[in-house]
């Protein structure tokens, strides 16, 4: 088992080009090392899984051609992410929010800590999501009225409700890396090529789906709404109660 710690607990774990650097090691490492069974990813501390894109540093692009480069860059990764061979578990050890709550939805599975509150807040910054999670989402297989109601609401929802509405698969109490291992404990029986065949399947169903495709066309629909003054104007007021 591989675990990525987002590690930037004075940010929440926000991501920057730094942390983009990590998932694409990550990974490289996972296909050059076979033996990797699970890939794990979690958050630094215990207040947030991940917040999303950083806006300390990403509030420079201001236009949809700037922005389109930091989302596509994001989006590749997070598809590749969710194409891996391996089975990939988000240990979500706190608030997973706008694009914490997307990298969280690319992956197979979800855990959250009972304290956690997850959601795509990105509807209060008047963008759409930018990095697939809007399009992993209905993907997943959650009612459609329960996914369109998750992300029309750009709000954060409390553990209990993410478990009821199908989105998380466990909702635990305490020590997470134990909560990880009593979750992985079956899987740890099961040959691996029998999780990469299973993995497999999963793709081609997105494949057949014209999931990339439709992961392009949710990154340019985020990357024009990134350049309207409204969107400007929500990042500014952000910024200024943050600082």
């Amino acid at each position: 088992m591989l675990t990525f710690t987002i590690d930037r607990p004075e940010r929440r774990n926000a991501i920057n080009d730094q942390v983009m650097q990590g998932f694409r090691e990550v990974m490289d490492y996972v296909y050059e090392h076979p033996s990797v069974r699970f890939l794990v990813i979690t958050g630094a501390g215990d207040r947030a899984f991940c917040s999303g894109g950083d806006l300390s540093e990403f509030h420079a692009l201001t236009t949809a051609e700037e922005a389109s480069t930091m989302l596509s860059k994001m989006a590749e990764l997070l598809y590749e992410w969710a194409t891996l061979p391996v089975p990939t578990i988000a240990l979500i050890n706190g608030a997973a929010v706008g694009g914490g709550c997307e990298i969280a939805t690319a992956c197979d599975f979800r855990l959250v800590a009972r304290h956690a509150k997850c959601g795509f807040i990105q509807g209060t910054l008047a963008i759409t999501t930018g990095w697939g999670g809007g399009t992993y989402l209905f993907q997943r297989g959650l009612r459609h009225d329960r996914a369109l109601k998750m992300l029309v609401d750009a709000s954060v929802y409390p553990a209990e409700q993410l478990f009821e509405i199908g989105w998380a698969m466990r909702v635990f109490d305490g020590d997470a890396c134990e909560a990880l291992n009593t979750f992985i404990g079956n899987m740890r029986k099961i040959e691996p090529g029998v999780h990469k065949a299973y993995k497999e399947m999963e793709i081609r169903k997105w494949k057949n789906a014209e999931l990339y495709t439709r992961i392009q066309e949710e990154v340019a629909t985020c990357a024009r709404l990134w350049e309207q003054e409204p969107h400007l104007q929500a990042v500014e007021r952000f910024l200024n109660k943050n600082k």
